[in-house]
């Protein structure tokens, strides 16, 4: 009988935490594009591309697919590193070294998510579909990464990244530059936030020929490199604020995540990797969570967002 629980401590389902707010951004912003590129048609009052009940249907499958494919990258990691975390006093209680779930059933579970993931674009639109697979290479490519670039953080960076123009894609069919500045924003910041938790096993990466910033640069440099990525970030997220026209509550969700930004750098030093974790999954949370909801209220409530004719 499968346990559940074991499967999503696996791939860390909480740390969907970080990407899925994006996707949902990304949604929102498609969504409430349509309904006025509709309104300007036809005038007040005029049905959008998508019906509402058509829009939840979509979302839905965007939902689903952002877990499945989330899923199959954790759990792919996890089969591809198995060895390596056997090895690593700090992951050698993970799932599959600690002998809870095995490499075959891992990977059984992974191909069950990626089959998943491609039914449920497959529903959605022939783009998501079609782009489907590029989307599975680049995320399930990333555990490869670690053997042979120190470049691994942003491949992850990447992958994360997809999910708020793959949102947006679900609804329009179409790339757009607002939606592609909000990837850009997780990219660097997913990029940024993965150097820093990767400071934990810089000994270890060295001594298994392994590669990472940390591996490659030192500690201290690798910091800077982190802090670099996060200004890149930070300049992305407020360049998307001032393309698409945001009102005020926006800016304190910019305010707001440019500062979980700084907070993460203020608590890890090289000497000091205490509060990784703090910086790792609580600074980045509150920053993905808070940011998300002061946007969708600046779109949808406060109506200030400025619909330009393609965004």
């Amino acid at each position: 009988m499968i346990n559940v629980k074991n499967y999503l401590s696996l791939v860390k389902f909480s740390h969907t935490i970080f990407a899925m707010p994006f996707a949902i951004i990304g949604f929102a912003l498609a969504a409430q594009q349509l309904t006025s590129a509709a309104t300007e048609a036809n005038g007040p009052g005029s049905p959008a591309a998508l019906s509402n009940y058509e829009l939840i249907g979509r979302f839905i499958l965007v939902i689903f697919c952002m877990i499945f494919a989330r899923s199959a990258a954790m759990a792919f990691n996890r089969y591809l590193d198995s060895h390596f975390d056997a090895q690593n006093p700090r992951t050698a209680i993970r799932e599959i070294p600690a002998g809870i779930i095995s490499k075959e059933s891992a990977l059984r579970f992974v191909i069950i998510n990626c089959l998943l993931f491609m039914i449920a674009t497959f529903f959605i639109n022939s783009i998501c579909f079609f782009l489907a697979p590029v989307a599975l290479f680049v995320i399930l490519f990333y555990s490869y990464t670690k053997r042979f670039t120190a470049l691994c953080h942003l491949v992850l960076g990447v992958g994360l990244s997809l999910a708020p123009i793959g949102a947006y894609l679900a609804v329009t069919g179409q790339f757009a530059v607002l939606p592609l500045l909000f990837s850009l924003t997780v990219l660097f910041w997913v990029s940024g936030f993965d150097i820093i938790y990767a400071l934990q096993d810089q000994a270890f990466d060295r001594s298994q020929d392994l590669h990472s910033i940390p591996a490659a640069l030192g500690k201290t440099k690798a910091l800077r490199v982190s802090e670099i990525l996060h200004v890149l970030s930070a300049i992305c997220v407020i360049a998307a604020g001032w393309y698409g026209g945001f009102g005020l509550i926006y800016w304190f969700g910019v305010a707001i995540f440019c500062g979980m930004l700084f907070y993460q750098h203020s608590i890890v030093k090289p000497a000091d990797l205490s509060k990784v974790n703090i910086a790792f999954m609580t600074a980045n949370g509150i920053a993905s969570v808070a940011f998300s909801i002061l946007v969708l209220l600046d779109i949808f409530v406060y109506g200030s967002f400025f619909h330009h004719q393609s965004i």
